[in-house]
């Protein structure tokens, strides 16, 4: 008999969680950053960038507060980029501004095994060196970590298996709404 897989999605956040998520990410940032004088905030690409569009949208919402901000692309630094079939696409890096010495919070939407957050400090320092480094993510994959990376910021850690993967869904990105899901594979 052939083995038939059927797709099982487990919702971690709807879109009202993911809304408080991200206002509570805020008012975090506004007890720990104050002023936001020397505070930076990058946008992981190409899927930590739109977190963190929707955090400087809530933050002018809350107190019209001015950040500093832009998009890191780490696919050069990557400890895989040459050992893929296919290569790895680049996204585009964005900041006009330099690091150096500044409080630096990277977003990303999930953490996974730590690589793409190690890749995004080496990238990073071609901007400056920043006092301190924060990391931001809506998902903490935990038990999967591949690197001593923890997040300082955190909107839900999960308990996952290496053989699921967590989906996160952009009503932005032609979804019906914004979602995360935890997506696994099952064979009858």
């Amino acid at each position: 008999m052939p083995q038939i897989l059927i797709m099982q999605k487990r919702l971690v956040l709807d879109q009202t969680q993911i809304s408080l998520t991200i206002s509570r990410f805020c008012h975090q940032l506004i007890e720990n950053h104050d002023d936001f004088d020397n505070t930076v905030l990058l946008g992981l690409q190409p899927r930590g960038a739109l977190v963190l569009d929707k955090i400087i949208q809530r933050m002018k919402e809350i107190q019209n507060i001015s950040l500093e901000y832009g998009y890191l692309d780490a696919t050069f630094h990557r400890d895989d980029f040459r050992r893929r079939d296919l290569p790895l696409r680049a996204n585009e890096t964005k900041i006009d501004f330099l690091i150096e010495n500044k409080k630096v919070v990277l977003v990303d939407d999930v953490l996974y095994k730590g690589r793409s957050v190690r890749a995004a400090m080496d990238a990073m320092i071609a901007f400056g060196r920043p006092q301190k480094v924060e990391l931001m993510v809506l998902i903490d994959r935990k038990f999967t970590r591949d690197f001593p990376i923890q997040p300082d910021y955190c909107g839900r850690q999960v308990n996952t298996l290496e053989s699921q993967y967590v989906s996160v869904e952009w009503q932005s990105r032609g979804f019906e709404k914004d979602a995360i899901w935890i997506t696994e594979k099952e064979s009858n």
